[in-house]
């Protein structure tokens, strides 16, 4: 039933703020805008990251951070949280050992959305099988 990650939308009250921080972050312009919303392609599979105005956000949505986390895979977690931290995202968990070849931390980032980054050593193994 569930294939793979189509889009992960995060939401930001001054979603201009929120693209220029994600450019900055990700190296990237976005690859599609409209108004009320900016999307990304990043990774490996191309996986869209969208960002969209707070102001579309459904009815009853929450006001912090919460929810499901979405890790993203990275080779270097503490580089990765460093790097997240040093562009004034909070941390939400800290760099935690989840086992052998897996490790997590997560950030809250400055428009109140949590960003997962993981090094996962399954996302290594299918990515080194497709190829």
């Amino acid at each position: 039933m569930l294939r793979g990650l189509a889009t992960i939308s995060f939401w930001a009250a001054d979603l201009s703020a929120a693209k220029n921080w994600y450019t900055e972050l990700l190296g990237v312009e976005p690859y599609f805008e409209r108004p009320g919303y900016a999307e990304f392609r990043l990774g490996d599979y191309q996986h869209e990251l969208g960002l969209i105005d707070k102001r579309y956000a459904p009815t009853g949505s929450g006001t912090g951070a919460g929810g499901a986390v979405v890790y993203w895979h990275v080779d270097d977690v503490n580089a990765a949280l460093g790097r997240l931290l040093s562009l004034g995202a909070k941390e939400y968990e800290p760099l935690t050992e989840r086992g052998v070849g897996f490790v997590t931390a997560s950030v809250t980032d400055p428009f109140g959305n949590i960003l997962g980054v993981m090094h996962n050593r399954h996302y290594l193994d299918v990515l080194g099988a497709r190829r």
